[in-house]
């Protein structure tokens, strides 16, 4: 089953207005995780997930297990990998939720809202 991690590439830091402003913060952190994500985890990009306040958002979730929002993420290597690791072990796990001592560094302190699965 694939887990998805849906990326807010309008997402844009405090202080975004002051850089070259060629793209988006979320576009940049958005390219760094499509270049690690690879089968069970897959990703897309989606405008705006209106958690502006908390730029840059991801969602990670997949069909039947409990999905998380995370934000406040820098558009950086360690973060791309942070998030592509956690998506994996969401994948690895029956229900989605992951024991704590399994997150990667880089996502904790970064979880927002827990989304329970549809129902059937």
């Amino acid at each position: 089953m694939t887990t998805w991690i849906t990326i807010c590439d309008t997402c844009k830091r405090p202080g975004w207005e002051m850089g070259d402003m060629a793209r988006t913060d979320g576009e940049a952190l958005a390219d760094l995780i499509e270049a690690r994500a690879a089968p069970p985890v897959a990703t897309r990009r989606v405008s705006c997930t209106m958690g502006c306040e908390r730029a840059c958002n991801v969602i990670v979730q997949a069909q039947g297990k409990i999905g998380y929002s995370l934000g406040r993420f820098e558009p950086s290597d360690e973060a791309a990998e942070a998030i592509v690791a956690y998506a994996t072990a969401h994948a690895a796990s029956e229900t989605g939720q992951v024991p704590f001592r399994q997150w990667p560094q880089g996502v904790k302190g970064h979880f927002v809202s827990r989304h329970v699965p549809l129902p059937e």
